[in-house]
């Protein structure tokens, strides 16, 4: 009788369980690797005491690399909010929740690379002193820490309450109910449950890279002077698509709006470089919108980076343990520039104006607007957003309680109903993202329904409808080639020395597309 069961689920990535123990272990966590096990059959919806909730793994074990050719081997953020949130393992009263902890299991700095890196993850700034240090005004940074307190369940729990962990060297160690692991050598490991064994691979090949779970095709845009492209509608979850996300195009220039997991293989699937990108608007530091950050790293200048104090400071934190480095190592891979609340700011003719929007993490959501021929038009990204009765219930009248006060309830409610010619609203439901029936009422020209895996019903796609990837909408028409203009600026980079009238000769050719593949 076979006792260990062992699945590979994609490249990296790994399943194993032991019958008759009470562990299933996820072996590798690059980005999306929840996705996978989706995919696989491997998380489940079930029903127990009449409450849904999902199967999964209980247990991570950790890459000893945190790089392997480029690409970054461990986020466990995500495998980990499934586990306390969707299998119910930290909900009080839920049936998932039975007092077993996820476990992460790997070598020393890993271990506690991920611990960290999950704390901030789940929580963002932990306290009004590190709220206050991003220029916040005291008061307003004890309002943060009740409301943030609420969604928390009454308080910010440390990394070891949230999880277990199981540091790996070379000996067996135990793990629980009779099973047992070592490491054979680099990345290499053996699983012991009774009399059976199992190796496990977590080496990619030289040249491999992790897998993405959904196809993308590929897709072409014109660079409009002021247009949406729309390449991520889902969330976390869903497998047959990206995450929330979207790409600005203004006078030609890319710039993204969070950059998620496999931001690769988006960016591929609409002929996009990393070197092309310009800048990149960030709105909170979950990994669903923050773990692609790392594959910017990896472009040929230090992309520009734009968020308010609150969500810079919480993602440099994050970021910085992810990559063990000192505070501060967003600067040192990126060009920052802080954005005011609820202030237009100009860039390069394109203007921007972040909100407040009440999440577990600090989150800004976005107004953009350019000047056409006909007036102003603009555009809308409203991710992680949080339903009007969701927030109504978090109402605190006694103004030291956890919670908010009723006033910021309405100002948070006014502001999301602001209207836009297309708007991008999160509808991903529950206790943390929105509901599209409070935009009901809405006088946006266009709502793009995102942030859900599941489908849209008839009543929703009454106020608005979904984007498939790679759909352009176009607010502000180009009448000269940017694409002529970038090529331009772009073979002035690459080659500095050559006179510009002899750059001009080379592009005054034709121009000759080509299937990315």
């Amino acid at each position: 009788m076979q006792n260990i069961r062992t699945v590979k689920v994609a490249r990296g990535i790994f399943w194993i369980e032991f019958e008759g123990a009470d562990l299933r272990i996820l072996c590798g966590a690059p980005a999306d690797s929840v996705k996978h096990l989706m995919k696989s059959g491997l998380i489940v919806s079930v029903e127990k005491d009449g409450v849904s909730r999902e199967t999964g793994a209980n247990a991570i074990l950790l890459s000893d690399l945190p790089l392997q050719n480029g690409s970054f081997n461990n986020l466990a953020e995500l495998p980990v909010l499934q586990m306390l949130y969707r299998q119910g393992m930290i909900l009080p009263g839920h049936p998932g929740n039975t007092g077993v902890k996820p476990l992460i299991i790997g070598r020393r700095d890993q271990v506690d690379a991920q611990m960290n890196y999950i704390y901030r993850g789940n929580y963002g700034l932990v306290s009004e002193e590190e709220i206050r240090d991003t220029g916040t005004p005291a008061a307003a940074a004890a309002k943060m820490t009740r409301m943030k307190r609420r969604f928390a369940f009454g308080r910010i729990c440390s990394a070891g309450e949230l999880l277990d962990t199981l540091v790996v060297e070379n000996d067996p160690v135990a793990i629980r109910d009779g099973v047992s692991i070592r490491r054979l050598r680099l990345n290499v490991f053996e699983f012991a449950y009774g009399a059976e064994s199992v190796e496990i691979d977590l080496n990619l090949a030289p040249g491999e890279d992790y897998e993405s779970p959904y196809p993308l095709g590929f897709h072409q845009f014109k660079r409009e002077y002021f247009a949406v492209v729309h390449c991520g509608e889902g969330d976390g979850w869903g497998i047959n698509r990206p995450c929330m996300s979207s790409i600005l195009v203004f006078q030609g220039r890319i710039y993204l709006i969070d950059a998620g997991p496999n931001i690769t293989a988006s960016l591929l699937a609409l002929d996009i470089g990393i070197n092309e990108i310009e800048g990149i608007f960030h709105t909170h530091s979950h990994d669903d919108h923050f773990s692609g950050i790392t594959t910017l790293i990896r472009a040929g200048h230090r992309i520009k980076y734009y968020a308010t104090p609150l969500v810079r400071a919480a993602v440099n934190k994050k970021l910085s343990v992810l990559l063990s480095l000192d505070e501060g190592s967003l600067s040192d891979f990126f060009e920052v520039y802080d954005l005011k609340f609820d202030h237009w700011t100009t860039i390069d003719g394109l203007e921007v104006r972040p909100l407040f929007s009440p999440h577990p993490v600090e989150t800004s959501i976005f107004l953009f607007r350019a000047l056409g021929s006909d007036g102003y038009k603009s555009y809308a990204h409203f991710a992680d957003i949080a339903a009007f009765n969701v927030l109504e219930g978090m109402i605190a009248d006694d103004s030291e309680s956890d919670g908010i006060s009723r006033s910021f309830f309405k100002r948070v409610s006014r502001e999301y109903l602001t209207p836009a010619d297309v708007k991008k609203i999160d509808v991903g439901g529950g206790l943390i993202h929105g509901d599209p029936e409070d935009f009901r009422k809405d006088s946006s020209e266009k709502i793009i329904l995102s942030h859900r895996a599941t489908e849209f019903s008839t009543r929703e796609k009454e106020i608005g409808s979904g984007a498939p990837f790679g759909t352009t909408d176009v607010l502000i028409p180009a009448i000269q080639d940017y694409a002529w203009k970038s090529a331009f600026e772009f073979l002035g980079l690459y080659f500095p020395s050559v006179a510009h009238h002899q750059i001009r000769v080379l592009l005054n050719n034709e121009v000759v597309e080509f299937n990315p593949e």
